[in-house]
């Protein structure tokens, strides 16, 4: 269990604007209704569950529970199927946090990887569990998948990495194949997190070293996953410094917390390295890519009644230069930056924020556990209110 039993009471001047609103959740603008020719996620099945505490995978198909929070999990007729030279992808949303994680694969090897797969949390109880990361393993195993990556697009604020526990797991069932753990992937300048979030937590150094990782990523390395399907770790910086995005082939991008669905349009820009203006340049670099090119985010976050909608896995690179609220063509860069800024100034700071960076800048691997009391303690910073003075 992890208990944030710690409170750090100085409070950075970063956190002067992300923090302010502690404890509220972001509430990105919605727009009325819109019709794009994207894709919605089709015949999705919806899963209830509470999160409790860590428990071992369940290797089985997908059951039906009967309380908590709503999760879309896309089945295997949602799943988007190339052709052989272009991977299989299984987009997978996690509605508590709106996050998209991927599994995505060679089809002609069965080789895949998996990308920001989300490790579920309750604030309310501190409590750690792996709902959503089992049901990645169950999808993985129905395929009989071989995963040999685990790729973060960032650091990320509004959620948890699963990253470790699926590594350790996946170890496990892959060995008798004689395969190796997936490697867990983030681009280099992660370093650069984990110095700023690590002193700021007071995370042990070696918990928070870049060998937490398993790869370091350069920008624009490339890799191969399978026989021939090849990787572009694209660097898109803005949202925050160390943001990576994954070309697969020349059809798909992974593109993170860079550009979000058109209706929605773009990410916030207000975390520390953060840049209005690099997330302008990040979004043209994209849509500069040719028409048909899909662009996979990070996050969704469907309007509330009358115009809800389903979760959308993808929109084109032309349906975001028409239709994106914030980045559509014709929007100027001082535009946006007025735009983004206002805001950035509004937003109050993500729900999980300070439990998310701790544990993301590890990998996603436990704090160690307290002697004597085999507590794992998350630090919260403790805010002072009007008239309380120091003693």
């Amino acid at each position: 269990m992890i208990k944030p039993r710690q409170l750090h009471a100085g409070v950075a001047k970063w956190e002067k604007r992300t923090c302010q609103l502690l404890g509220q959740p972001s509430a990105p603008v919605l727009c009325g209704p819109r019709k794009y020719p994207y894709q919605v996620a089709q015949n999705a099945t919806r899963t209830y569950h509470v999160s409790r505490s860590i428990r071992e995978p369940v290797y089985k198909p997908q059951q039906l529970t009967t309380k908590g929070l709503a999760q879309f999990t896309t089945n295997s007729h949602a799943n988007v199927h190339a052709a052989p030279s272009e991977p299989v992808i299984h987009p997978v949303f996690e509605a508590n946090t709106g996050t998209w994680q991927y599994v995505v694969a060679d089809p002609s090897t069965n080789e895949a990887v998996i990308i920001d797969p989300v490790l579920d949390y309750d604030a309310s109880t501190c409590t750690a569990s792996t709902h959503t990361a089992d049901n990645l393993l169950a999808l993985i195993h129905s395929h009989s998948y071989t995963v040999d990556r685990i790729l973060e697009t960032h650091a990320h604020a509004d959620h948890l990495t699963a990253a470790a526990y699926l590594q350790l797991k996946l170890g496990a069932a892959q060995a008798h194949r004689n395969h190796r753990p997936p490697l867990i992937c983030i681009g280099r300048r992660i370093g650069i997190v984990q110095t700023l979030f690590g002193q700021r937590y007071g995370v042990p150094a070696d918990e928070r070293a870049e060998s937490a990782f398993d790869t370091l990523l350069d920008d624009d390395e490339q890799f191969v996953v399978g026989r021939a399907l090849r990787v572009t770790a694209l660097h898109l910086p803005g949202h925050t410094p160390d943001h990576l995005g994954y070309m697969f082939g020349g059809a798909h991008v992974f593109c993170g917390d860079s550009l979000f669905h058109p209706d929605i349009g773009s990410a916030r820009c207000d975390f520390p390295g953060g840049s209005v203006r690099d997330l302008y340049a990040s979004a043209r670099r994209l849509l500069a890519l040719p028409a048909a090119v899909r662009i996979w985010p990070g996050h969704d976050y469907p309007p509330p009644p009358p115009h809800s909608r389903e979760p959308v896995s993808w929109a084109t690179v032309v349906d975001h230069r028409r239709e994106n609220r914030h980045l559509r063509d014709g929007i100027s860069e001082e535009e946006f930056v007025t735009m983004r800024g206002e805001r950035d100034a509004r937003l109050g700071a993500p729900r999980l924020l300070h439990q998310a960076l701790q544990m993301n800048i590890r990998a996603g691997r436990l704090p160690r556990p307290t002697p004597g009391f085999g507590d794992r303690l998350l630090h919260v910073p403790m805010r002072l209110g009007p008239g309380v003075g120091e003693w």
